[in-house]
């Protein structure tokens, strides 16, 4: 399994994805899912992958050599995509045909065939946008009222998003609630681990800052501490139930 997040604010967007793979408590793997296309001044796009890895990963190849959509002429790529609305549809195609091809023999053995894909970033003359893409190749596109969007296992993650983070947040301060968010999923599930892959994308900006976090990184390390000792802190500060009360 893994864990991907897209944090979009006025700012700017973050995106951070786990690299963990597993089939099985002693088949245990690392590989990036988190994709990025980038031409300087023009575009960035960032990819974050969630599922069944041939999938994704054929899926990946399809955009990035070309593929036609229905009544198009002409193959396109991330790189050649006119909007990100258009990219989206690139991505959710490619999810769909591979599915439909591989799918069969997959559930044959018992295996899942899911896929679901979190693109975001900004293309010259657009606004910047992020799309959650399911496998049946339809999207959403993440509005100001939840302003992230989650795939894999993100429910230990998914609190203090939803809790702290608004469209209003500084982007340092949304990476810094993401990456909390990974700090409580990497604590309670183990089919989420580091390394993990960011990129940051200032609005306006059409470039990304990358970072690989490693499991010495010192920010990330101290962040989990002080995170933990701030719960801690936190909940012996409230007061015990009343009815609790020694009488």
């Amino acid at each position: 399994m893994t864990y991907c997040v897209g944090l979009l604010v006025e700012d700017g967007l973050a995106m951070i994805a786990d690299t963990r793979t597993n089939a099985g408590v002693d088949n245990i793997s690392s590989y990036r899912k988190l994709h990025i296309v980038e031409v300087a001044g023009e575009r960035v796009l960032a990819v974050a992958t969630a599922g069944n890895l041939s999938v994704t990963q054929t899926a990946m190849a399809m955009v990035r050599e070309g593929l036609r959509l229905p009544g198009s002429d002409e193959p396109e790529t991330l790189a050649s995509a006119p909007t990100l609305f258009r990219a989206a549809q690139l991505i959710g195609h490619a999810i769909k045909l591979v599915r439909q091809e591989i799918a069969p023999s997959l559930e044959a053995d018992s295996l899942m065939a899911d896929a679901t894909v979190i693109l975001g970033g900004q293309i010259e003359g657009a606004p910047m946008g992020l799309y959650l893409i399911y496998a049946q190749g339809n999207f959403i596109e993440c509005q100001p009222d939840t302003p992230y969007l989650q795939i894999g296992e993100f429910k230990y993650g998914k609190p203090i998003l939803d809790r702290a983070l608004r469209p209003s947040t500084p982007l340092p301060e949304a990476v810094k609630l993401g990456l909390i968010s990974f700090d409580s999923t990497l604590r309670s599930n183990i089919s989420v681990g580091l390394p993990l892959d960011l990129i940051v994308v200032k609005n306006g900006a059409l470039a990304g800052e990358r970072r690989r976090i490693e499991a010495d990184d010192p920010y990330f390390r101290d962040l989990g501490v002080r995170w933990s000792q701030a719960l801690t802190a936190a909940h012996r500060d409230m007061p015990s139930p009343a009815w609790l009360a020694k009488p």
